[in-house]
């Protein structure tokens, strides 16, 4: 029978405390563990000079720090993003990435290994999902980079490999983690989580009343367009993600962001931008035009500048809020997943 792994960066406050009891410490010693944890980055009990090393040995009987090991790190030095290849416990690896900005650092974290949802334009989805990463891992991935690298990280996206609402219940523990008060404590407005449209899962985190920013990745105007380069669309009508959008607005008052692939010749014609316009006019929202990531399993080029500019401009022209994304990490393997590919073949 295979030993379930309980990963101890998934416990909250509460359940540290109850599991100091249980093996017979008094409850501080759980909020000190989850201080050194989620405050502190600690990567181990050696770390925790105040725990004790009895208290440390009876938690690891049947508990488990899934620490991740940096196994490569690529550095834009024109821009000073580093994208992170950690390895996991049972394995496997994953990407994430560090970008520096003005107003300090951000992080783009991974909600699992691999995934399932199918996107023609992406890296992350080739061969499949493997599995979820725990709340912890999710945690660990912004303990890793910040002990790496000796710095304080302050936004977050959830826009890595996965499909964060294919692993809700994990993303909802990391949510409510890492904006603890007695731990790393960021803001939930500085939290940012991406999904292709999960209807479900948007309605039931709008009735959470979580203060983060929702982005749909929508990347079409049109049901048609995008069944060809996202599977998904043939469960979730656009329809139904544009009611579940403004129920998520109703229910927090947050704006919606939509995200807007440009891929040449496919989604990046004046008509596309004008479906766009008759799609989001009157909303309360913000679409973020993406120049498309190439990927070499893929033959998808990304819009030009001036197409890009364009579509922009008949957006804005029609009273649409858009902003182009910076491009960050462009000297490094930029697009989700390619780094993890090209480290699994090369593994092979």
């Amino acid at each position: 029978m295979e030993k379930i792994i309980t990963d101890l960066r998934s416990l909250n406050t509460t359940e540290l405390k109850e599991l100091a009891a249980e093996k017979g410490e008094k409850p501080f010693r759980g909020t000190q563990v989850f201080e050194w944890l989620h405050k502190k980055g600690a990567a181990g009990f050696e770390d925790m000079t105040n725990v004790p090393k009895s208290f440390a040995a009876k938690v690891l009987e049947d508990h488990s720090l899934l620490n991740m090991e940096p196994v490569r790190v690529l550095r834009d030095e024109e821009d000073g993003t580093c994208k992170f290849l950690m390895k996991t416990y049972d394995g496997n690896v994953i990407e994430s990435v560090l970008m520096k900005y003005e107003h300090g650092y951000s992080a783009c974290i991974s909600s699992q290994v691999g995934c399932r949802m199918g996107c023609s334009f992406c890296a992350s989805t080739i061969g499949g999902k493997v599995r979820d990463l725990s709340a912890g891992e999710m945690c660990e991935q912004i303990y890793t980079m910040q002990r790496h690298e000796g710095v304080r990280i302050s936004n977050i996206v959830v826009m890595g490999t996965g499909e964060p609402f294919d692993n809700f219940d994990a993303f909802v523990r990391f949510y409510e983690l890492i904006t603890d008060k007695d731990g790393l404590n960021i803001s939930g407005r500085n939290i940012t989580v991406s999904t292709c449209g999960i209807v479900e899962k948007i309605r039931e985190l709008a009735d959470r009343h979580f203060a983060l920013t929702l982005a749909i990745s929508l990347h079409a105007p049109d049901d048609e367009l995008r069944k060809t380069i996202m599977p998904v669309a043939n469960k979730y009508h656009i329809e139904d993600i544009m009611a579940a959008c403004d129920y998520f607005f109703k229910q927090t008052g947050r704006r919606v962001t939509f995200e807007y692939s440009l891929i040449a010749g496919v989604n990046d014609s004046p008509e596309c931008a004008m479906k766009l316009v008759r799609l989001i006019k009157g909303r309360n929202a913000h679409v973020n035009l993406i120049p498309v990531n190439p990927v070499k399993e893929r033959d998808y080029k990304r819009s030009g500048q001036e197409k890009t500019a364009a579509f922009k401009k008949l957006l804005e022209k029609n009273g649409i809020n858009a902003t182009i994304r910076r491009g960050m990490g462009k000297n490094i393997d930029a697009a989700c997943g390619q780094l993890r590919r090209s480290y699994m073949e090369e593994d092979k």
